[in-house]
């Protein structure tokens, strides 16, 4: 683990040792390692791009940012938080105006803000909350709002019996808000006994391995059925089914609207996914980086207090999907074309 995080940041440094050197020195006085110096630079640190979903992030928020007249760099840490603080730590020396992050560790990237607040940037949480910071911007869904519709999707094909909860990294501050919404709508069914919440696990690093690991191990090991599964994303929806097998009415919700999820909802073995529209979310969180750098006042509706501060946050609605609706929502909102979904 060590040798591949050192040779993770050796990588890093050599990336940084071939920015282009036209300097011209940003308003917090660091230099500007980048063509065009004179437009605004924003730095956008991901977490990850193992699973699909966020090279679509990242190539909106990419293009958005162009478009609106600033130049970006993108750095992915594939789930690692150590380099993702290195990687922060490159965007800052090459002298970013904004930062734009997907935490690795909701918890300890409070370090990440630090750093920039230290150099003068200002950081966007984007999509998932940092915790103890004082953060300057949160944009995201309402995540608590995604688990009432990721729970409301296995019930309302199953009104009693025993369920299951595939939960997301307990590391991402969003797989608490997904689970605290699925408890708002299991709570007073578990209260009044048409509910058994049998299996109720979090999933280290959203792993798809680990999750089959997981549940087939407590089905292997426990004289019990289940009757419902709720999962925390897509990913997780595809583990319980291949655990439960392809051949099985028991109905499986998900969430982001992947791909391989809407294959199964047609197919019939997942029920349902949560569809949150990546390009609002990114053309958002470009605009909003775009204003602050430039200096705009900026107003939002909300806030969201992340144990340091309230933050102002930008919450987006989340979209139920079924296999009734795929085409008004999933295909009429350009998320896949009509040939990818029926393939």
């Amino acid at each position: 683990m060590k040798r591949r995080l050192a040779l993770s940041l050796i990588l890093l440094l050599l990336l940084a040792g071939c920015a282009t050197n036209n300097k011209v020195t940003n308003t917090n006085g660091i230099d500007k390692l980048q063509a065009d110096g004179e437009k605004v630079y924003v730095g956008f640190a991901l977490d990850t791009l193992k699973e699909s979903r966020w090279y679509r992030d990242k190539e909106n928020v990419e293009n958005k940012v162009k478009e609106l007249g600033g130049n970006i760099k993108t750095l992915a840490a594939n789930g690692n938080q150590d380099v993702q603080i290195e990687q922060v730590k490159l965007l800052i020396n090459e002298g970013i105006d904004i930062l734009i992050i997907v935490p690795s560790d909701s918890k300890t990237a409070n370090k990440a803000v630090q750093l920039a607040h230290d150099a003068g940037v200002k950081v966007i949480a984007y999509d998932r909350l940092i915790m103890d910071a004082p953060l300057d911007y949160y944009i995201s869904f309402d995540n608590e709002k995604v688990g009432e519709i990721q729970a409301q999707i296995t019930l309302d094909q199953v009104s009693e019996g025993n369920i299951a909860y595939i939960g997301g990294s307990k590391a991402d501050n969003n797989a608490l808000f997904f689970r605290e919404g699925a408890m708002n709508i299991l709570q007073p069914l578990i209260d009044s006994g048409d509910i058994n919440l049998v299996y109720d696990k979090y999933t280290e690093n959203w792993s798809k391995e680990i999750a089959e690991k997981n549940l087939r191990g407590f089905l292997n090991n426990n004289n019990i059925s289940i009757d419902g599964i709720i999962a925390a994303n897509d990913t997780l929806a595809g583990a319980a089914v291949n655990v439960i097998g392809q051949n099985t009415d028991i109905p499986i919700s998900g969430q982001d609207a992947e791909l391989s999820a809407i294959h199964r909802i047609l197919a019939g073995t997942q029920t349902g996914t949560v569809y949150k529209p990546i390009d609002t979310l990114a053309n958002q969180a470009a605009t909003l980086a775009m204003d602050i750098a430039n200096g705009n006042t900026i107003s939002t509706e909300t806030t969201t207090n992340n144990g340091s501060k309230d933050v102002p946050s930008i919450l987006l609605e989340p979209v139920r999907i079924n296999r009734d609706n795929i085409e008004e929502t999933i295909i009429e909102s350009g998320h896949f074309t009509k040939e990818e979904v029926y393939q």
